[in-house]
């Protein structure tokens, strides 16, 4: 089984479209939506839901007014100055300025402090016309992406091993975060997806110090290289220096649009297509790497 993450230093470059395409063309796989913070796969690939399950977030910590004693020694080691008296004069602790560490809780001298994780995340498994695809849903301002990632590719690794399926196809989030680093750990190989743009260039070359830290062999495509071709010829560039093998380049084309208000991916739309055609010479040669 290989497993295969797409990644973009940064949103915007059509990563979760070209993971679509892809998904339409390898067929004997499992999809993973690893940007857990936005996920979007699921808009083309419109799943039917058949497992839901609930994922604790991060702590947030309270303080009950009736056991405290007012000692004041959460608050001076509180380090996020989470902690302040309100209206009525008692200590009270700002959830968007907790952290979670949970020290005011274990330092009380009288229990008074209590924490709950959050359980506004959630995860599922789903059927798609090309096969099953887990994906998750994580609420406004709620932590542990990473550690949601790492369950939700779990999850996608187990059923490829039980369906004996070839490919986990992970559609990775965009920059350097939690999330981009549990979307590389453990996973085959790599495909970047580049935008010829100032920041497109900036952020991959932030993206490829990352992938470097991990030893995983990495291919590039870029998309709508026609746009700003001078560009597209400071990535080439970039890419011979760094030795990742360019695997194609999409030209800018408004079929995909089209595609996407349909709810198709690009190869659904029209396989005839010049955007059509080179993805699925991309998907050849991502099928043709050996993982060792």
């Amino acid at each position: 089984m290989k497993e295969i993450t797409i990644l973009s230093g940064k949103g915007g470059t059509g990563k979760t479209s070209i993971t679509a395409a892809l998904a339409s063309i390898a067929r004997d796989a499992v999809f993973c939506d690893n940007d857990v913070d936005a996920a979007d796969l699921h808009l083309i690939l419109s799943p039917t839901v058949r497992e839901e399950h609930v994922f604790s977030g991060g702590w947030t910590a309270s303080i009950d007014v009736t056991s405290c004693i007012d000692c004041g020694i959460c608050t001076d080691h509180c380090r996020f100055d989470a902690i302040h008296r309100n209206s009525f004069n008692n200590l009270e602790i700002n959830p968007f300025k907790c952290e979670g560490c949970r020290l005011c809780e274990r330092i009380c001298p009288v229990q008074a402090i209590s924490s709950v994780r959050s359980n506004n995340n959630s995860w599922f498994v789903s059927d798609t016309r090309f096969g099953t695809l887990v994906h998750a849903k994580m609420g406004p301002g709620e932590e542990n992406s990473g550690k949601l990632v790492s369950e939700v590719r779990k999850r996608a690794r187990e059923l490829a091993k039980e369906y004996n399926a070839s490919y986990v196809i992970n559609d990775g989030p965009p920059g350097i975060g939690c999330a981009a680093i549990s979307s590389l750990s453990g996973t085959g190989m790599v495909l970047m997806v580049i935008e010829p743009s100032v920041s497109g260039l900036h952020d991959s070359r932030r993206l490829v110090e990352l992938i470097d830290t991990f030893s995983i062999p990495t291919f590039a495509l870029i998309n709508k290289y026609d746009i700003h071709p001078e560009i597209s010829e400071e990535i080439k560039l970039f890419l011979k220096e760094k030795s990742i093998p360019l695997l194609g380049e999409i030209p800018f084309d408004k079929s995909m649009v089209e595609a996407m208000v349909e709810g198709k991916t690009i190869v659904e739309f029209d396989d005839k297509l010049e955007i059509s055609t080179i993805l699925k010479a991309v998907w050849k040669k991502l099928e043709d790497f050996n993982v060792l």
